[in-house]
């Protein structure tokens, strides 16, 4: 791909030169702590709430590790998507808009990779986000909890989260190439979202949807048994490469 590399490094300083890195390391982070915050702290905040207010009680299960993996994979893969949709629904459409694709595009660099710049610096984005909001929340298990996530589980479970929002920025990326607007780009990628929800909570298919990654993940981190992984795993990390192709396809057809 002619001219990948020097597309990549300017995608990744335009990433640090917007703050967009910081603020989504920011967004990983607050939500790595609250994560298991959430879980240790709930049932005496809900227990103090019902004594001034009557004495009545709400069933709160107590902290487990179980309780804040489930936190964290919560807070981390939802906010992990919206911010995947927000870095991708306008990585080409703005370019188009601006015109800034074509004059781009006019020096040597091929149309693959001007995506796969875009592609890779958002998944780096993701990745150290990721890497930051995981690792806290780790740390505060540490603290809150007297047990541990066994560390090798814990950095599978990372993986799988960060892949889930590398495949959500593939839609999103293939949403801003397809339209000129980046509000319509992150429309497909929410409907994307929804359909691929409403298809895991179905049999046989449901496990091979990105968002079904996360139920393995959680058993992962917990040392248990994932059950059948190699399937969903594979055809998730051959579907970006085929959102990818796709996403080329709708460009190099384009007139910028």
């Amino acid at each position: 791909m002619m001219g990948f590399r020097v597309l990549l490094l300017k995608e990744i300083r335009e990433q640090l030169r917007t703050a967009r890195l910081v603020a989504v390391s920011v967004v990983f982070i607050a939500f790595g702590i609250l994560g298991p915050l959430t879980d240790r702290y709930m049932k005496e905040l809900i227990d103090a709430i019902g004594a001034q207010s009557g004495g009545f009680t709400v069933q709160i299960p107590p902290p487990t590790l179980g309780g804040a993996i489930v936190q964290i994979t919560k807070n981390l893969s939802q906010f992990g998507i919206i911010c995947a949709l927000l870095l991708g629904m306008g990585s080409v459409a703005w370019e188009k808009e601006r015109g800034t694709a074509g004059m781009i595009l006019t020096k040597p660099a091929s149309r693959a990779a001007f995506l796969a710049a875009k592609l890779v610096a958002i998944s780096f984005t993701l990745g150290i986000a990721t890497a930051l909001g995981t690792g806290i929340a780790y740390v505060y298990t540490l603290i809150l909890y007297p047990t541990v996530f066994p560390i090798g589980g814990y950095i599978a479970m990372a993986a799988l989260l960060w892949w889930i929002l590398v495949s959500f920025t593939a839609v999103t990326l293939l949403g801003s190439t397809i339209t000129r607007s980046a509000i319509a780009a992150a429309g497909i990628g929410l409907v994307a979202l929804l359909v691929m929800g409403i298809v895991g909570a179905l049999p046989v298919i449901g496990p091979y949807m990105p968002s079904s990654l996360a139920e393995p993940a959680r058993a992962l981190a917990l040392g248990n048994d994932p059950g059948w992984l190699v399937g969903p795993l594979a055809f998730n990390i051959v579907l970006v490469p085929v959102l990818f192709a796709v996403t080329w396809l709708v460009f190099r057809r384009q007139e910028l």
